[in-house]
């Protein structure tokens, strides 16, 4: 009787009406068109992931949530979807948590759903999408392998009337927290390996809540040479400017465009402009918003922002 409950729990939270990109390469994408037949095509994705038929959990989740109507509309719509075996693997109690929970896996399966149509060859033009809550998923493409978050994506462009379905070896989770954001980001090995050197990493996974102005692995190859090496020699030097991207709240984009300045961790000041939808702090420019985590958020920069009395 335990085991027929659990088995009907775990169908129930099929977490993931899902979401938004998949990205392009070779073997991951290679068998996509068998995915195209006249069925599918005609089929909105409730329909196509039902006649997959490695998606029952999914479909139970999404029906206890109240989305299946949502997800047989009109669209558009983009769903990473995982499979029967990426809901098994999660950690033992998630489900019946969820399931006691409806608004919080209404929130992830949401997380997993983009609002518009994103095929396979669109993913290399870019490196976030935004959920169909808002929310930011990242989006890296290596060596043949592309990762929602920290999800691979294994079957791509299976289309359907109303959108395109991609599926994924995992559920997409909500990071709990700052490090892990930038982590699932890839693209910010040497911001993490410096607040790491610092020892910074627990204050960025406590509680916050954060606003992170986090430079690229780009950015920090911008600097003069030695650069880095010559902060990593000198820790409270480091420190100092690893705190001077960091605001003790959480400032959102669109909060950004209200503001002139913010003040840091460590109690300076940073300069906020914005003009021509382009928003600089200090000199150094915004390309991504809004990458949320469990305790606040990210804006990408471009350059590593230095302290005037450096």
């Amino acid at each position: 009787m335990k085991n027929k409950k659990t088995a009907i729990m775990q169908r129930i939270i099929a977490i993931t009406f899902a979401v938004v990109l998949s990205a392009v390469n070779g073997n991951v994408f290679a068998d996509c068109g068998q995915c195209e037949d006249s069925h599918d095509q005609a089929a909105d994705i409730v329909e196509v992931a039902d006649h997959a038929g490695q998606f029952k959990t999914l479909l139970a989740a999404a029906k206890a949530a109240g989305l299946v109507e949502t997800l047989k509309s009109e669209g558009p719509f983009t769903v990473f979807a995982p499979t029967d075996e990426a809901f098994a693997k999660l950690p033992a109690g998630t489900v019946e948590g969820l399931l006691a929970d409806i608004p919080k896996l209404k929130e992830i399966l949401l997380y997993h759903v983009v609002g518009k149509k994103i095929m396979a060859a669109d993913v290399l033009k870019i490196k976030t999408a935004e959920t169909a809550n808002k929310k930011t998923l990242s989006v890296k493409a290596n060596d043949a392998v592309v990762h929602i978050n920290n999800a691979k994506v294994t079957k791509a462009d299976i289309k359907a009337k109303n959108g395109v379905i991609h599926i994924v070896d995992s559920v997409l989770i909500p990071p709990k927290n700052i490090v892990e954001a930038a982590g699932y980001a890839g693209q910010f090995k040497t911001l993490l390996a410096a607040t790491k050197a610092a020892g910074l990493v627990e204050t960025l996974k406590s509680e916050g809540p954060f606003t992170v102005f986090a430079p690229t692995d780009e950015a920090f190859a911008k600097l003069p040479a030695g650069t880095v090496e010559g902060l990593l020699a000198d820790i409270p030097k480091l420190k100092e400017i690893l705190l001077y991207h960091v605001v003790g709240k959480k400032i959102m984009a669109a909060d950004v465009l209200k503001i002139k300045t913010a003040e840091t961790a460590n109690k300076k000041t940073l300069s906020v402009k914005a003009n021509d939808a382009v928003v600089h702090i200090n000199n150094a420019k915004v390309t991504i918003t809004n990458i949320e985590a469990g305790n606040g958020v990210i804006h990408v920069i471009d350059s590593v922002l230095i302290p005037s009395n450096h």
